[in-house]
């Protein structure tokens, strides 16, 4: 069993290297206001991975896997990813804290970010291929601890990722002024711009589709 929450803790840490919208947030986070807001943007993200693996337990993979479900999820990330990225860069040159200066920011508005960030069927689509063969399986008692060892293995993997990233990001802002944090949360915002871009012509895709 050591061997499989191992295994899985390794595929935690791979899925998680590529850049994606949850890894953009947490960066711009990460640099103007600090670690913690940084890392809590990532366990927004991770509360989304936790609700979807918990739903695909309890047996809602094939309504997740719905085209009218999927569609609706396409709108609703592309609307967050509309807002939080035309708010990075709306407010680039603001709230930045460097040094010991006070951060107003609190770390609740971060951890929503990263769960708005995190919502799309894109996630439904990872943990339907990740757990399908144990999800077949899932309401054998002989199962579930293999479940749990998949299912935390990936999310202690993430975490792992997530703190060394963050810790690598802390690092840097020693080094940074205001105008290159303006600058990141700038191309930050249009990155997220695009992913909403992306998602909505995935939402028009999928209504014309039903």
């Amino acid at each position: 069993m050591f061997a499989l929450f191992f295994t899985h803790v390794l595929l935690g840490l791979s899925i998680a290297l590529p850049v994606g919208a949850v890894t953009i947030e947490m960066t711009k986070q990460g640099l103007k206001n600090g670690f913690f807001h940084g890392w809590f943007v990532g366990l927004g993200g991770m509360t989304v991975d936790l609700i979807l693996i918990t739903l695909l337990y309890f047996g809602f993979a094939s309504v997740l896997a719905l085209p009218a479900v999927q569609t609706f999820m396409w709108l609703f990330g592309s609307l967050s990813l509309l807002y939080i990225g035309i708010d990075s860069i709306k407010n680039a040159d603001k709230d930045i804290r460097l040094g010991n200066e006070k951060i107003k920011k609190s770390l609740k508005s971060s951890y929503w970010n990263g769960f708005l960030v995190a919502i799309s069927p894109g996630s439904v689509v990872f943990w339907l291929g990740v757990f399908g063969t144990v999800l077949t399986h899932s309401f054998h008692a002989s199962e579930k601890t293999g479940f749990f060892a998949v299912a935390s293995g990936i999310l202690t993997g993430i975490l792992l990722h997530d703190l060394i990233f963050m810790s690598i990001v802390a690092g840097a802002r020693k080094f940074v002024n205001r105008t290159f944090i303006k600058w990141v949360s700038t191309i930050a915002g249009c990155l997220l711009l695009g992913f909403s871009f992306f998602f909505a012509y995935e939402f028009f895709k999928g209504i014309n589709d039903l």
